[in-house]
């Protein structure tokens, strides 16, 4: 490419000694970047005229036909900066349903305005084994005994407390909080999925006290089980973040002796770390956090 680029210069200023000084070479070394490509081509590219040169018909076609190349080239460069800095290109975010209603609207919204020509690819990754896959970026909860990928930076974000959802008139409501253990002999609404790691954590704090929930109603997801609790059917236990605004008639208190706690973090391709339009992410997402975490 850098031959190529010596010639166009020759054929453009006319001369060795005037595309030496546009390329800012000697004009030897522009001399000797010309007679390499002629020996690669096999084409006789310059002539010698007096003490100049003149471009052969091959060397101006061989110019010519280059342009569109280097115009791509040209392109393809811009499109690395703007890339570099967020400009352009496609932005892939997972998210789990919770976290997607509480923070992305706001995020999404802010990339939306600075970054306009960034592609946003929002995906619900729930059930995603692998922290990130073939994301750019996942919010995600944290799983026991799994470690981040090599591939990925990833970012603590917030430690998401339980809370049991309940009566207003229910005896348990007058209390401050409320033992997970005392929960044992209740009816349970269901509210997620088997598998997931949600789930997985409120489990394994259930079996710290020696029992596994006695499902009534099965659920997956958080905004359709609590309106069961208004019927009287059974209480459901469910992160913070997924509260949200109760029905009239329905409180909550927090679950302890264990608090079940689920780690929510951010993993982002290692790859795309330092991208501007990722570094916002991140930012934009503690700040949502930030926003939405309750007030001491």
């Amino acid at each position: 490419m850098g031959r190529l680029r010596v010639l166009r210069a020759v054929v453009a200023k006319g001369s060795i000694r005037a595309a030496a000084a546009a390329l800012d070479y000697t004009p030897s070394a522009v001399s000797q970047q010309l007679a390499a490509l002629q020996r690669e081509t096999g084409l006789r590219l310059i002539d010698r005229v007096g003490r100049g040169v003149e471009p052969t018909a091959a060397g101006r076609a061989l110019a010519a036909e280059s342009e569109a190349l280097f115009q791509e080239l040209s392109r393809l460069d811009g499109l690395t900066r703007d890339l570099r800095e967020g400009r352009t290109g496609s932005l892939s975010i997972g998210y789990f349903a919770s976290a997607g209603a509480a923070w992305l609207p706001e995020v999404v919204t802010v990339l939306r305005r600075e970054f306009p020509e960034l592609r946003l690819d929002l995906r619900w990754t729930e059930v995603l084994d692998d922290p990130l896959g073939d994301l750019d970026v996942n919010v995600f909860v944290e799983r026991r005994d799994t470690q981040p990928p090599t591939a990925a930076v990833v970012h603590p974000l917030v430690d998401d407390s339980y809370v049991v959802v309940l009566q207003e008139d229910d005896p348990l409501a007058m209390r401050g909080d409320v033992p997970l253990a005392e929960l044992a002999d209740r009816p349970w609404i269901d509210n997620d999925l088997d598998h997931g790691a949600c789930r997985e954590v409120l489990l394994v704090a259930c079996a710290e006290v020696g029992f596994s929930p006695r499902f009534s109603v099965e659920m997956h997801d958080y905004r359709t089980a609590i309106p069961f609790v208004t019927s009287g059917i059974g209480i459901t236990v469910l992160p913070r973040l997924a509260l949200g605004e109760l029905p009239a008639g329905l409180t909550s208190r927090p679950v302890v002796s264990p608090t079940p706690v689920r780690h929510i973090s951010v993993a982002v391709r290692r790859a795309v770390a330092d991208h501007a339009a990722v570094v916002r992410t991140v930012e934009l997402l503690r700040a949502a956090v930030r926003a939405s975490s309750p007030t001491p």
